[in-house]
């Protein structure tokens, strides 16, 4: 008896769905995402176990390395008050727009003498100038006083205490770091945070 022969279903899946769905997801991943601004003054971090995380306001970012100090604080209101702060102290002058394009920048790494022209420069032109440094030795303080506004700022606007942290580079010399301590204990700031990096688990 002759065996009969089934025909053979093609299945096919229609997968139009599911690239829409992926493309828009992909689009709105896109969007939204914000670019991670380049460091003007990259450091090595010395690798911890520890993964704490740095509050995300009302935070102060003290960065040493290259023998160079560059100083952060969160907040646009905050940047623009400390500023305002600075300029009555040191008698130098800032137009509103110099205050708003100041508000905008994460961190700097001049004297305030020299922070106009910074200021004046685009983000790629600033990242690519040779910063030397906020001045922090004891005859000519700024970091200190940038440190004691942006505190001042910070509870003038926010009604809380600014938090610090130091990003030192692994490779920096112990005294630059102990200089920084140096100046946030002449402020009675005996706590902060130190930024390391994450440490793989060794076998």
């Amino acid at each position: 008896m002759a065996k009969v022969k089934m025909s053979k279903k093609m299945t096919a899946i229609d997968m139009t769905a599911m690239c829409d769905v992926a493309f828009l997801l992909l689009t709105f991943f896109i969007l939204t995402a914000t670019a991670r601004q380049p460091e003007p003054l990259p450091v090595d971090t010395p690798a911890s176990t520890v993964q704490t995380k740095l509050p995300e306001s009302d935070l102060a970012t003290i960065t040493v390395g290259d023998g160079k100090v560059f100083f952060g604080v969160s907040g646009q209101n905050v940047r623009k008050r400390t500023l305002e702060m600075m300029s009555e102290k040191y008698g130098i002058t800032f137009t509103e727009d110099e205050k708003q394009r100041f508000a905008l920048m994460e961190s700097f790494g001049v004297p305030i003498e020299s922070l106009n022209s910074i200021i004046a420069m685009s983000s790629a032109d600033r990242i690519a100038a040779n910063q030397p440094g906020i001045p922090k030795d004891s005859t000519n303080n700024q970091l200190g006083d940038w440190v004691r506004n942006a505190r001042l700022a910070t509870i003038e606007i926010a009604d809380t205490e600014l938090k610090v942290a130091i990003k030192g580079d692994a490779k920096e010399e112990y005294p630059a770091i102990k200089r920084i301590m140096d100046i946030l204990q002449d402020q009675k700031i005996n706590s902060f945070n130190l930024v390391t990096g994450l440490r793989g688990d060794e076998f």
